[in-house]
């Protein structure tokens, strides 16, 4: 395992601890924790983002350059995620089955769509 991966574990697995620690106490009523538990995924989701550039300079390769496909890329993974969880609460939540299924399987297409968006096609 090369140096960078091993720095990029041990950090995305930090910042993810904190990021889901935090989730849980802002969303858990009976914790009644909800301010720290944003401050607690704020601070995930910072050392998440140090885990990106200390991954991509370990790497030697350059910073991300925001432009219209790097950004309607990243609009397009939080669109398609948040249908997914949506479909995903509307089944398992409100028991609305098929709506939620229906929207769900939106998400997931909008997520395959990013395939051949940042991979192309050939």
């Amino acid at each position: 395992m090369k140096k960078s991966n091993f720095a990029a574990l041990i950090l995305g697995t930090i910042g993810m601890a904190f990021f889901a620690l935090g989730m849980c106490m802002a969303l858990i009523e009976e914790w009644g924790m909800f301010e720290q538990g944003v401050i607690a995924g704020v601070i995930g989701l910072v050392i998440l983002l140090i885990t990106l550039i200390v991954w991509r300079r370990m790497e030697g390769k350059e910073p991300i350059h925001l432009n219209g496909k790097t950004v309607g890329t990243i609009i397009l993974s939080v669109f398609g995620a948040l249908l997914f969880g949506i479909g995903m609460c509307l089944c398992m939540v409100f028991g609305k089955m098929v709506l939620g299924v229906v929207i769900g399987l939106v998400g997931i297409i909008a997520l395959l769509m990013l395939i051949p968006l940042t991979k192309g096609l050939k």
